[in-house]
């Protein structure tokens, strides 16, 4: 197998054609979701519930599918990390994250299902107050801004049509930007049926072709490093751990709450979830033994799209344009929702009460956020880890411990405390990051310092209660 290829010389004509076909049924699909938009919609309140969560109408398949569709858009990310560092890939993008699942199915479900929210934000001002609500928003904005998933569909672009990084992701983000503010929240789900179909299908194709070309675990064993095999990978226990915390971030991830709110039921949402985790688990073992594959058969490709450079190469005619589509997929399924949300963050959450919740605004509030998120590729070079570290520490460091604490101890913490606790622990993420720190604390993650810091912030509040009630 070649380390390097040229896609169009390497596809054939029904691998095109076939792959243009599954973009049309998306496109399809959304049309036909609009289509089936009630006339009976007719308040502006109504058009609003609409535009931002289908109304409280997302049955439990459709939640499935845009869960699961929308979780995975980094799919060069995670590839990435598979291919150089084996199992880990499974450890810190899989195991940890469907402990956040179940927590976040048995745990908050029925917690935030009788406030009646629409957004994160909107649940925070119900259980804290108004400036927890303002500070919490911008903590979504920048957690949901879809830069690591520009950079994946830049990539992806690049290899199809070649030319420069930066100019792929501005026309990628310009496509999405497009669609997603035409059809709202309504497009973004319809259009993940398809894609979750389609990217599904697609990695178990390349696993399957995989094994039947090269064998099962003897053979990966026989031509990988060690270290693939190791669960912490190449860089120990504690590192591994700030992914498990990063992953809890998944429950102040306004992705995740969107749609719950947006379920037609709270049953609904808590069995979506688990059966998403379900499906999940499966998809993270075909994408982390895929780039495994990939790295022993072509161990010189470069390792940002080595999956899609070997998956390409093993399939046959018809299949190759198929799994193109359905890696294509999943970065357009994970990258709409989270453009929408960003700019849902600011168009209803920052926006001021007389603007608040005008499609006008979100509209504009889209055009924005992709404007940032290119900027904001270009600023991380293209690596899509990076992003993901960084921007989820400040979320897991800052955001999570406080809303937890709301949700266990409900009524306990002040609107003046939560904000407290969260800037502090901004100001110490950030300075712990860019400071030379002592060598003896030189391997501490500076996300373990933002959550001592906002666990300190609320003991001592609550210690102060004390004494004074006393």
């Amino acid at each position: 197998m070649k380390s390097e290829i040229d896609l169009w010389t390497t596809l054939s004509r029904l691998d095109v054609g076939i792959f243009f076909v599954v973009l049309l049924i998306t496109a399809a699909s959304v049309i036909i979701g609009q289509k089936l938009k009630s006339k009976a919609i007719q308040s502006e309140e109504e058009s609003m519930l609409d535009l931002l969560i289908l109304g409280r109408q997302l049955t439990l398949p459709m939640f499935v599918a845009t869960l699961v569709a929308t979780w995975y858009g980094g799919i060069f990310g995670v590839t990435e990390i598979a291919f150089n560092e084996g199992v880990f890939n499974f450890v810190t993008q899989g195991f940890f994250w469907y402990v956040a699942y179940i927590i976040f199915a048995f745990f908050l479900i029925h917690k935030i299902a009788p406030y009646k929210a629409i957004t994160l934000p909107d649940l925070i001002e119900k259980m804290f107050g108004p400036k927890s609500a303002k500070l919490a928003a911008i903590f979504n904005f920048f957690n949901v801004l879809p830069v690591a998933y520009t950079i994946s569909l830049g990539i992806f672009l690049q290899l199809l049509f070649g030319g420069e990084l930066y100019l792929n992701i501005i026309l990628g983000t310009l496509f999405v930007v497009l669609y997603s503010m035409w059809g709202g929240f309504r497009a973004v789900v319809f259009s993940d049926l398809i894609q979750f179909f389609v990217m599904c299908t697609g990695v178990v194709i390349v696993l399957i072709f995989s094994y039947t070309t090269f064998g099962g675990l003897d053979f990966l064993r026989a031509n990988l490093p060690e270290t693939h095999f190791a669960l912490t990978g190449k860089v120990g226990l504690g590192t591994t751990l700030v992914w498990g915390f990063i992953a809890l971030s998944t429950l102040v991830d306004p992705n995740f709450y969107q749609r719950c709110f947006a379920a037609v039921s709270e049953k609904a949402a808590r069995n979506g979830i688990l059966y998403s985790t379900l499906i999940w688990f499966c998809f993270d073992i075909c994408t982390t033994l895929g780039a495994m594959y990939a790295r022993a058969v072509i161990p010189e490709a470069q390792s940002g799209h080595a999956y899609l450079t070997y998956a390409i190469q093993i399939l046959p005619d018809g299949l190759r344009g198929f799994v193109l589509a359905g890696i294509l997929a999943t970065i357009l399924s994970t990258m709409d929702s989270y453009l929408f949300l960003a700019g849902t963050t600011l168009a209803y959450d920052l926006a001021p009460k007389k603007l608040k919740g005008k499609v006008i605004v979100h509209h504009l509030g889209i055009i924005l956020v992709g404007i940032i998120s290119v900027i904001l590729a270009m600023v991380f070079k293209g690596n899509i880890k990076t992003v993901w570290k960084t921007l989820g520490s400040f979320s897991a460091s800052c955001l999570l411990l406080p809303v937890m604490y709301g949700h266990i101890f409900p009524g306990k913490i002040k609107d003046k405390q939560f904000v407290y606790a969260c800037l502090l622990g901004v100001v110490t993420t950030a300075t712990w990051r860019n400071i030379n720190r002592p060598a003896l604390f030189v391997d501490v993650d500076e996300l373990y310092v933002g959550i001592l810091t906002t666990s300190l912030v609320l003991f001592l509040h609550y210690i102060m209660s004390k004494k004074k009630m006393a």
